[in-house]
């Protein structure tokens, strides 16, 4: 493995270094200030004209559909960065600095994911209807999977159902966490459901199109992280009843979900656990400066020996997790996901907590500011601690990690499914 960034990688590092300079640092006290007037004009659900304003910038400046791989590209038949999962994962770090940095750049979750997948798994109709805008920037896209009735981190539970009915299927379930779905600008949702509950146990559950303007689908609340509702992005509760959506807006077929969640989930964790790294550096930045800047018992925090020991741990940690993930995206490139398996679960593991001991250890230099809007460390820590969830529960990786091991030296273990698992 070659630990040098690509020529192509370090250019738009540099660009996008530039970007967040001149636009996204210089704006975090103007988007929380449009949220909040928009707050008191009684539109929370509004998308922010500061992002949408800042959007036409990056594609002016070529920083746009940045996570988008050229196969992917190919596929889709447009131009994006054309990098791979090793070029694309230092970039999704710096924007990860930001909480709403990369939706400027067209590269925040869900809709990478979505994007990818119906261009891998759609049909050319529902690359014309759904892919091409949500490339553009002119709708946003929700992946509807965790379910309350049952344990979503083994997503071979999930009962939303998920039924032929001549040349349509009538989706009927309850939903919860669904990242996106408050957005009013949300079109498009992809399904997972059960479709045959009688089949094998990973040939169940399928994938369905369903535009978010069909009867039957009903959005009931946003769910607050930690007191936050992320608005106007959202973390719906949902419920879809008698929905009824063509059979073409199956993806791939029937039984085929857990194939595709597959091809999903593996990209999309490198890009959550650069955009954590990203957000545990701009924390350890924050708590230097901070331990710099303040006195207590006659010293600077800095020269306090906890504080010291703590930075340094931190610096140890971010490191090794940066390194660490940045082997699973080469892994992925060179010989795929599913031998990657180990280090993809690795990363899933070591990154979000990684994350909440940085920034916890921030917030503690920062005293009583920590706890406040008025620096990002208590927002960026709620969004650690959700990734300690999303993409499945530490447990669950912690336990594949452990069979693979064993499978090296016994039978137990040796033919463990890489688990397809989402929420709490």
């Amino acid at each position: 493995m070659d630990f040098d960034y690509s020529p192509k990688t370090k250019e738009l590092q540099a660009r996008l270094l530039r970007f967040m300079d001149a636009y996204i640092y210089p704006n975090e006290e103007a988007f929380q200030q449009e949220l909040q007037a928009n707050t008191e004009a009684g539109k929370r659900w509004t998308p922010l004209q500061l992002i949408e304003g800042l959007k036409d910038k990056a594609k002016e400046q070529g920083l746009w559909n940045l996570f988008l791989p050229q196969d992917t590209a190919e596929i889709a038949g447009v131009q994006g960065a054309g990098l791979t999962n090793q070029e694309y994962a230092p970039l999704a770090e710096i924007m990860g600095r930001v909480g709403w940095a990369s939706e400027v750049f067209n590269c925040s979750a869900p809709d990478t994911g979505n994007m990818e997948t119906i261009a891998r798994y759609g049909t050319q109709e529902h690359r014309d209807r759904w892919l091409q805008p949500l490339l553009n920037g002119e709708i946003r896209s929700a992946f509807a999977m965790t379910e309350p009735e049952v344990a979503s981190s083994d997503a071979t539970n999930i009962c939303t159902r998920i039924e032929r009915q001549g040349d349509e299927y009538v989706i009927n379930g309850h939903k919860w966490w669904i990242s996106g779905a408050g957005d009013p600008r949300c079109a498009i949702y992809i399904v997972m459901g059960k479709s045959n509950p009688d089949a094998p146990k990973h040939a169940q559950q399928s994938m369905v199109l369903v535009p978010a303007d069909t009867p039957g689908v009903r959005v009931v609340r946003p769910l607050q992280v930690l007191g936050y509702d992320d608005a106007p992005h959202g973390h719906m509760e949902m419920y879809f009843e008698n929905v009824r959506v063509p059979a073409s807006h199956i993806l791939l077929g029937e039984g085929r979900g857990f194939e595709i969640a597959q091809g999903r989930l593996g990209p999309g964790r490198i890009h959550h656990c650069m955009r954590l790294i990203g957000q545990a550096e701009r924390a350890l930045e924050l708590m230097c400066k901070r331990a710099s800047s303040r006195v207590a018992f006659g010293k600077t925090v800095a020269q306090q020996t906890v504080t010291q020991e703590r930075i340094a741990e931190a610096r140890c940690r971010i490191d090794m997790a940066r390194l660490l993930t940045l082997k699973a995206a080469w892994m992925m490139d060179t010989v795929g996901n599913k031998v990657a398996r180990t280090e993809i679960a690795m990363i899933k593991v070591v990154a979000p907590k990684l994350a909440c001991d940085v920034i916890d250890w921030a917030m503690q230099v920062h005293g009583g500011g920590g706890m406040s809007q008025d620096f990002p460390l208590a927002h960026a820590y709620t969004t650690a601690r959700t990734l300690r969830f999303a993409d499945g529960p530490d447990e669950v990786h912690r336990n594949a990690i452990a069979k693979w091991e064993l499978g090296k030296y016994s039978e137990y273990g040796r033919d463990a499914q890489v688990p397809v698992t989402r929420g709490a």
